[in-house]
């Protein structure tokens, strides 16, 4: 096993690294360049960790240039050794088990999300798949309690592709043993000994029921209804230590999602945490007793409450003590160590240890300590108005040396990208954002707009977005880009639209629906037509349709809802097209197929239209191998600089390594032509 010393590159000061400020009468050619290599490539380390004995910390970084996971005594960070081995796409998660005996981490192959589970031996290395199953099978690690120490709970579909059976996994032996069979439930609810109490079962208008489970898995007495509209803000988060009170965020007879505790021998119903502007959408537990002692919502930024004295002071001190947003991110047992992560906008973020009993915060290690001096920019939250009147939760992104005086707005109009998040239910948020630094820095003011149907602000602006797919969701981008150009922030026709996986799809809706309006589009695994997209989902999505992609968009089956999907969708529109479109897609993509961009740029080529596709086959839903990242990216970047004249940093030698197939229109982008192509 390989030793690294993570104190020369990545230990870090006193205090998070800073971005460059503002400086007056400073042009952007003042300004380095970034490199995308320090953007896209690997970090030095992230994910840090600490076991719950509190002997050792963990953390993932490079090793031969693939992320691997690594471990060091708690006692000398600095004396990491590498403990597993991969050599191909990396490892983007791990956790400790229980009794701090064995790293484990889970893995698909290239992308097609069919996980296998893993355990390494921090001691020798050693790595075991504790889930051999065939190819085609996924396995999802669905519990690792402190209750049931050396055995986990894994969930496998080989039995039916649609449903997932419980099995115990001795993680030792690899031994296991079938809890249930699935007789058709979306999902199961499963306390801290590993036992299935609950199970979601699915209704024929898309919501669902959560009832008590029989002896025999069968279907008891209703524990809660959830209705179709609730069904993206309401879930069961877990037990008690003891088992007998359930917490659950829930949105039903309420608008934002609340926290709630219900005692499972009396039936009492308690509200724990009642949000004024946000969902909640963080708890931080009791370390014995698991009740919740404070909470976090996200609004325009995240913001930490306690419920507890206890807990405040903690909160108080980490405060006091950091700059940015911060997360505690692992624990010991005794609960006298965390491992806690602060960043903001201008610093990728660092890791500390903070000893409680010491009252000691030790910085750890920076993400990305070779931008510490770069020029980072301010992200400003916002709040935009749509035309109808709801409030859109935005960030914006600015070039440097464009706002002398910091407020949000440059002395010129500069060319803007519009990068819409995917989901669509999810939601963008401030912080360190790589898209937008790295655009920000080419000269484009980057904004990106929480769109209705976005989450975390409330189910009726989720549920806003039920048959707006094309409609309302898209205006509401378009409203926000009128904001920009009428704030004399982005040039009227300089403006490009971009985004991945629900992202992509808006930027096909963009070029398609509304072409005047953007110049040129970047769609990363964006589906092209949502009949398709729909019809090709996994099996193991189905049991969630009906409450998701049926309520919001359609179901292909039915014919008249199949019509209004393809007229919601670009494929159906190729003539209306008129920009450059740039296609980035995973060959093993599971959610958004291939299907979607052949059928796509087939059509475009079949019209003479501009449209650049590179496939990667060693990927899925998105790029997550360092070199296919760098190559698609600086595709991207001289995409874009042909298109609104930004500054590029030349393709030069960004393909190697990659598994790129440049399928068509490499003469579009500047340099693209000479690179050597997998297709």
């Amino acid at each position: 096993m390989k030793k690294i010393s993570l104190a020369a590159a990545a230990l870090a000061g006193s205090a998070l690294m800073t971005g460059v400020g503002h400086a007056e009468h400073h042009a952007l050619s003042d300004y380095e360049l970034i490199d995308r290599d320090e953007l896209f490539g690997n970090p030095v380390a992230s994910q840090g960790r600490i076991s719950p004995d509190g002997q050792w910390v963990s953390w993932i970084a490079p090793d031969e240039g693939v992320m691997n996971v690594w471990v060091a005594p708690a006692s000398d960070p600095s004396n990491g050794k590498v403990v597993t081995d991969d050599r191909h796409r990396g490892i983007s998660n791990h956790q400790w088990t229980v009794d701090s005996q064995y790293v484990l981490f889970v893995k698909d192959n290239d992308g097609d999300e069919n996980f296998h589970v893993y355990a390494a031996d921090p001691e020798t290395g050693e790595t075991r798949d504790l889930t051999p199953l065939p190819d085609g099978i996924r396995a999802q690690l669905m519990g690792a309690s402190r209750d049931r120490p050396g055995v986990i709970l894994v969930g496998t579909n080989e039995r039916n592709p649609q449903l997932t059976d419980l099995y115990e996994y001795n993680i030792e032996t690899g031994e296991r043993t079938l809890v249930a069979e699935n007789p058709g439930y979306a999902a199961w609810v499963t306390d801290n000994t590993y036992k299935p109490r609950m199970a979601l079962a699915p209704q024929p208008d898309g919501g669902m029921k959560a009832v008590y489970l029989n002896e025999d898995m069968t279907p008891g007495e209703v524990f809660a209804d959830i209705p179709s509209e609730d069904m993206l803000n309401t879930n069961i988060v877990g037990f008690s230590r003891d088992n007998n009170t359930v917490y659950m965020i829930d949105s039903r007879e309420r608008n934002l999602a609340a926290g709630f505790a219900i005692d499972l021998t009396t039936g009492e119903r308690s509200l724990l945490i009642e949000p004024d502007k946000a969902d909640l959408s963080g708890v931080l537990v009791d370390n014995e007793t698991y009740e919740p002692i404070a909470y976090s919502t996200n609004y325009l930024q995240e913001e930490w409450k306690a419920l507890n004295d206890e807990a405040a002071n903690e909160l108080q001190f980490l405060s006091a003590n950091l700059d940015g947003e911060y997360q505690i991110l692992s624990r010991t047992e005794a609960d006298d160590k965390w491992i806690v992560w602060a960043g903001s906008a201008e610093a990728p973020g660092q890791y500390f240890v903070y000893d409680r009993s010491a009252a000691t915060l030790t910085p750890w290690f920076v993400t990305r300590p070779g931008l510490a001096d770069a020029p980072l920019q301010p992200m400003h939250p916002l709040e935009l108005k749509s035309s109808d009147g709801k409030t859109l939760v935005s960030y914006l992104t600015l070039p440097p040396g464009s706002d002398p005086d910091g407020d949000g707005r440059p002395d010129e109009a500069v060319p803007m990208l519009l990068w819409v998040h995917g989901g669509p239910w999810a939601r963008d948020s401030y912080g360190y954002n790589t898209v937008h630094q790295w655009m920000a820095n080419r000269g484009y003011a980057v904004l990106s707009v929480n769109y209705r149907g976005s989450t975390g602000f409330g189910k009726d602006f989720t549920n806003a977005a039920v048959g707006e797919f094309a409609g309302k969701m898209h205006t509401d981008l378009i409203d926000a880009v009128d904001w920009a150009i009428a704030e004399g922030i982005a040039q009227e026709d300089k403006v490009a639209i971009g985004g991945g996986s629900y992202g992509g799809y808006a930027t096909l809706t963009g070029v398609a629906f509304t072409p005047d309006r953007f110049a040129c589009g970047v769609d990363i695994v964006g589906p092209s037509s949502l009949v398709t997209l729909i019809e090709s989902f996994p099996e193991y999505w189905k049991p969630f349709l009906a409450g998701t992609w049926y309520r919001y968009v359609g179901d292909p089956a039915d014919p008249e809802q199949r019509k209004d999907l393809l007229a919601r969708s670009a494929i159906s529109r190729i003539d209306d097209i008129r920009v450059p479109l740039l296609v980035g897609q995973g060959g093993n993509d599971p959610r958004v197929t291939k299907q979607e961009a052949d059928n796509l740029v087939e059509a475009m080529q079949a019209k003479n239209l501009p449209v650049t596709y590179i496939n990667y086959p060693d990927e899925g839903h998105g790029f997550q191998k360092p070199e296919n990242r760098l190559s698609f990216f600086a595709a991207m970047e001289g995409f874009l600089g042909t298109c609104l004249g930004g500054r590029t940093q030349p393709i030069g030698d960004s393909f190697e390594g990659s598994s790129a197939e440049i399928l068509a229109g490499a003469e579009y982008v500047e340099g693209l032509g000479d690179v050597e192509s997998g297709g």
